[in-house]
């Protein structure tokens, strides 16, 4: 009912939005459909991969101040989380100032089935996947990292966004999953010129810095665990050991863990400086309060259930993890009253002001 309010809304007032206060700036697109999308080009073409957007990438516009970049789940389906990323902009007021994106990840390979344009990419399906930085299967020059350092450079660009203060890469799910890996490896957050910041909410796992993983006592107990959502404050009471190698072998391989980094994006990287990357640069992890049960796509892997029982508990662990023993400052929010679903958490308040930053 929320979001079909906010999105009725959004049809009324767009429009009128873009006539009112956006006159001299490009006309305010909030339509999950070809009209909102076009295609960026990838290490100068003729690759090149797909986005929704509420304002274009490649005609200047001074009233922008602050973007946000939202990465679809497992299914690809750009549309709809351009649609929530969108109502979000509604409800925290950010219409005016923002631009909304959503890159579709595409691909055909593998269980993959998705219907590509000419010189689209075909990004990897399984394995080091898109989630994680891997290699396109269309085009081996190309990891997924790539296609969003492209649409951040247009975004730093400042002879298109001359006043771009706040660039935020956020995704929920599988696109949280690509979040934590590419937060720890980028290469371009030092560089850029405008400061990101990362969002991660609700992955089914994460690329943990080590080979120590929580111990299943305390609030990592799988029963503990799955009562987790009666607290709506984050869980802290972990213990962190050795996990049993021989019951799951592949526990601390890349995309769970560091080792085994053989291509895709961190294949160059060494383990200290995605150590060092993941603890210093800004991170906000959301975690549904009741997201604990194995729904939507959870990953029941053996390497996945070495990081915790249910999504949230394993959340919880990874953050104290990081920042007890990396350093990190990195916050948590338990979004009250939410399970795995996008819209509830991205159109929730308290979260509209990590995505939608004031600058």
């Amino acid at each position: 009912m929320r979001l079909a309010l906010v999105l009725a809304a959004l049809a009324v007032t767009g429009p009128h939005l873009a006539q009112r206060t956006v006159a001299p700036r490009t006309a305010l697109c909030t339509t999950a459909t070809s009209a909102c999308t076009e295609f960026v080009p990838l290490k100068g073409g003729p690759a090149r991969s797909l986005i929704y957007r509420t304002h274009p990438l490649t005609t200047r516009n001074d009233g922008i101040r602050r973007a946000l970049i939202m990465v679809h789940g497992t299914n690809r389906n750009a549309d709809h989380y351009f649609e929530t990323a969108t109502a979000a902009a509604f409800l925290a007021g950010a219409l005016d100032d923002a631009i909304v994106i959503a890159p579709r990840i595409a691909s055909n390979q593998g269980g993959c089935h998705d219907a590509l344009a000419e010189n689209e990419v075909s990004w990897s399906c399984g394995g080091d996947s898109w989630r994680s930085g891997g290699t396109a299967a269309s085009s081996k020059d190309l990891t997924s990292f790539d296609f969003v350092d492209a649409i951040i450079r247009k975004l730093a660009d400042k002879a298109t966004f001359p006043n771009m203060a706040a660039i935020v890469v956020a995704g929920h799910s599988a696109g949280g999953q690509f979040v934590n890996r590419y937060e720890m490896s980028n290469r371009i957050h030092e560089s850029i010129g405008v400061p990101i910041t990362y969002v991660v909410a609700n992955p089914s796992s994460y690329a943990w810095p080590d080979a120590t993983r929580a111990l299943p006592a305390d609030d990592a107990l799988p029963a503990n665990a799955v009562l987790g959502w009666k607290e709506e404050k984050p869980h802290a009471n972990f213990s962190y050991g050795a996990v049993a190698a021989a019951a799951c072998a592949n526990y601390d391989k890349w995309p769970y863990g560091l080792e085994n980094r053989t291509g895709g994006a961190t294949s160059a990287m060494s383990d200290d400086q995605l150590k060092k990357q993941l603890a210093a640069r800004p991170t906000t992890y959301l975690l549904s309060q009741v997201d604990t049960l194995p729904l939507g796509g959870f990953d029941g892997s053996c390497s996945a259930m070495a990081q915790g029982a249910t999504r949230r508990a394993r959340g919880e662990a990874f953050v104290e993890y990081v920042n007890e023993h990396l350093g990190a400052k990195h916050n948590v929010q338990i979004v009250p009253e939410c399970g795995h679903n996008d819209r509830c958490v991205y159109t929730t308040a308290e979260v509209l002001p990590v995505i939608f930053p004031k600058k």
